[in-house]
């Protein structure tokens, strides 16, 4: 029997195989080949070599839109998952009404991005009105800040739960335990529960570096990059370069912005996943 499973396992693993390599391995390898291209389609495409990385690189409003995204994630990352933290290590406690409170939560993840921008821009404007400062499209600092609000708004809800499931797992012993010895809620906090939800953390740290990095839905509705490209963040730049503007030259270069955005997200987040593990607990 088990030798019949592993001869026709590839037979079960191929379709997906197929669906892998048709709809993301060879998009990837033909978006690359672009990126060195001038081109209007993929079968109008004339080899410019290194040209469009040289000008990606050049453009002060890529740069600039790299800085904001970077400022950005920082933020989001810290301020998500600090405050899905403390909600999980909360709602982990016994209180009435948590699984109320963990649906309230997780809510805002079950809204589409734009309807979200286009909501939480109604709402900023109607506020920046009644206190006297300039609406979204006039104002960058609220901009910015605006994005942060909206991104931990939308994502707080999920990261709450994983770092629930994490806490979940600790073992009540060993919290009793460190009790016994004299261990404080600040001792059994920063030396049991947080190595022991190293793992949780991870994934948690991953997923808003990522969410953050590439940002695009809700940046296009809350802001629209506005005022002057000073909230445009880098999938919006690449999306503006690649679509707003007409001729060969820009399409290449729009598609070499985003092999450049590729390569940092996949190093930052190799990064960030090594460093973070290396501190994992082995349960």
């Amino acid at each position: 029997m088990e030798k019949a499973l592993k001869r026709y396992a590839p037979i079960f693993v191929l379709p997906t195989f197929a669906a892998f390599v048709i709809g993301f391995i060879w998009p990837f390898v033909q978006g690359l080949y672009l990126s060195f291209c001038k081109f209007t389609t993929v079968d109008n495409a004339s080899w410019v070599g290194i040209s469009n990385y040289i000008a990606a690189i050049k453009d002060a409003s890529f740069t600039s839109s790299f800085k904001f995204t970077v400022f950005f994630a920082v933020v989001s990352i810290l301020s998500i998952n600090i405050i899905a933290f403390m909600l999980a290590t909360l709602l982990t406690q016994k209180l009435k009404g948590t699984n109320v409170f963990r649906t309230v939560f997780f809510m805002p993840n079950l809204i589409g991005g734009i309807v979200l921008g286009y909501i939480w821009q109604i709402l900023i404007n109607c506020l920046l009105s009644i206190i006297g400062q300039p609406i979204l499209a006039l104002n960058s600092t609220a901009g910015y800040w605006g994005l942060i609000i909206l991104m931990c708004w939308q994502q707080i809800g999920y990261m709450m739960i994983i770092y629930i499931a994490g806490l979940q797992n600790v073992s009540d012993d060993l919290i009793e335990a460190a009790a016994i010895d004299g261990a404080g809620g600040w001792d059994v906090l920063w030396r049991i529960k947080i190595p022991m939800v190293m793992s949780s953390i991870t994934i948690c740290v991953f997923l808003t570096l990522t969410n953050s990095f590439k940002l695009f839905d809700q940046n296009l509705a809350l802001t629209g990059g506005e005022p002057s490209h000073s909230t445009e963040m880098i999938a919006l730049n690449i999306y503006q370069t690649f679509y707003a503007r007409s001729g060969m030259q820009w399409k290449g270069y729009g598609q070499a912005k985003a092999v450049i955005f590729c390569v940092i997200v996949i190093l930052i987040s190799l990064i960030q996943l090594n460093a973070t593990r290396s501190k994992e607990v082995q349960q």
